[in-house]
């Protein structure tokens, strides 16, 4: 008589939560970058006044991400994504004071999509921290294809530094280790299933 033993039952792979929400999203990175505006843009084809609409809109999201920060630095879920490396906003100003003139601010031109978006940072920096993170996981966005954006815009419009800064980290000498260090953090959180699914719709809502 052989004995046999009962062969261990296969596992279910543990996808990591960055992975999940990185899958998750790229179809609608892939629709936001094949958009018409966007497609212009990298084809050359859009105006420098196409490029300022394009800058006001992300002041003011970035206006709402990070005006909301000293508050989000008491929030132990929050406080380890929040690097001052990652701060795009003195350079989106300055970006818009070479573009447009010291006045930018009375010149902004915001979008009915952009006012929701920024007012909807802000709803959820007040009651749902993790909300919030979903959000900021913009940054990572900034730190790929961004780079390669700000590249692009700079030789079309023959700017150096001044007026592509927002694409510009000097702080963060090595982008790829800084992304792994990120997406080790959202690893790391404590979150149930159910508030992934949430963390991961807010991302796709964005």
């Amino acid at each position: 008589m052989t004995a046999t033993t009962d062969a261990p039952a296969p596992t279910a792979e543990v996808i990591p939560f960055s992975r999940l929400v990185r899958e998750r999203s790229s179809g609608s990175h892939r629709d936001s970058e094949g958009a018409g505006f966007m497609h212009g843009l990298l084809k050359g084809e859009a105006t420098r006044d196409d490029y300022i609409a394009l800058v006001s809109q992300h002041w003011a999201i970035y206006e709402a991400l990070e005006g909301v920060e000293p508050a989000m630095r008491e929030v132990a879920l929050v406080a380890p994504f929040l690097s001052p490396a990652l701060t795009r906003l003195p350079a989106l100003e300055a970006d818009l004071a070479f573009l447009i003139g010291d006045d930018w601010r009375e010149q902004l031109q915001l979008v009915p999509a952009t006012i929701a978006y920024a007012a909807r940072i802000r709803e959820v920096a007040a009651t749902w921290p993790a909300g919030y993170i979903a959000h900021h996981t913009r940054y990572l966005g900034d730190l790929s294809g961004g780079l390669h954006i700000g590249r692009v815009i700079g030789r079309q419009f023959g700017f150096e530094t001044n007026g592509i800064g927002f694409y510009l980290f000097d702080d963060i000498a090595d982008p790829a280790a800084f992304k792994d260090a990120y997406r080790s953090q959202l690893d790391a959180a404590p979150w149930a299933p159910g508030e992934q699914e949430r963390v991961v719709d807010e991302v796709l809502r964005a």
